[in-house]
């Protein structure tokens, strides 16, 4: 069920996901809107409740309901946040349901494996790609979550945003390839010179509207991360 929340960070819109009944699993309770919270209350009572509402990562625009659906439903919220009723830790089970440590997008990202389905938040979209978070490890531990997803031969990603995506394999193939390249053009720039955060950006990224900024900086951080764990950084410049 899709929230109407579009927009530049959103897309086309928050993706909540209901698993099963009698009781259901809520997966990612998306924005407070109430029209949403009104659409998933009718949902939810046709499948006869919630035994509990899961959430990928702690961003507005994918676990603000929670706490209201908590106090409409009495189910428990289970997330990687300390504050959460339910930590979840990387290989926990919620019933027949599997958290699984995915970083990158954010610290605190899981996915959650049900048979062959992955219901993966912001670690692979139906549509475009995700920004990855400045921080130690981030980039890297990203791509490892990628391999790990790709190792599960999943038949379905029910992302956070867009369609269902009905070849898995392929689409995080082209989610590595996406990161490889992106990686060379930084290399790139910085062995022409470019050292200025701003020129780096320009040269990697183009043009961007202002509110996408944010999120270039910040993915431009992980990638100059990444080459600094790795020791691939000309001489005097160090990543934020």
């Amino acid at each position: 069920m899709r929230a109407p929340n579009a927009g530049l960070y959103t897309l086309s819109g928050t993706n909540t996901w209901l698993v099963g009944r009698d009781p259901a699993y809520l997966i990612d309770p998306g924005p407070a809107i109430p029209a949403h919270l009104d659409a998933l209350a009718l949902e939810i009572d046709k499948r006869g409740g919630l035994a509990a509402i899961l959430v990928t990562h702690d961003h507005h625009d994918h676990g603000d309901a929670a706490a209201p659906l908590r106090a409409l439903s009495g189910a428990p919220v289970a997330a990687m946040r300390a504050d959460a009723d339910i930590a979840l830790a990387d290989g926990d089970a919620i019933g027949p349901i599997v958290a699984l440590a995915t970083p990158g997008h954010a610290s605190d990202h899981l996915s959650f494996v049900y048979g062959r389905v992955c219901f993966s938040g912001d670690s692979v979209l139906g549509e475009g790609s995700v920004f990855i978070a400045a921080g130690p490890g981030s980039l890297a531990g990203y791509l490892a979550a990628l391999r790990r997803l790709r190792e599960l031969e999943l038949e379905l990603i029910a992302p956070g945003h867009g369609p269902l995506i009905e070849e898995p394999n392929t689409k995080i193939d082209e989610y590595i390839d996406h990161r490889r390249r992106r990686e060379q053009l930084v290399l790139d720039a910085l062995a022409d010179g470019l050292r200025e955060r701003s020129e780096l950006l320009d040269r990697v990224w183009g043009e961007l509207p202002p509110a996408l900024l944010p999120i270039a900086r910040s993915t431009l951080e992980a990638h100059l991360g990444k080459l600094a764990e790795e020791g691939r950084l000309p001489p005097g410049l160090a990543a934020g």
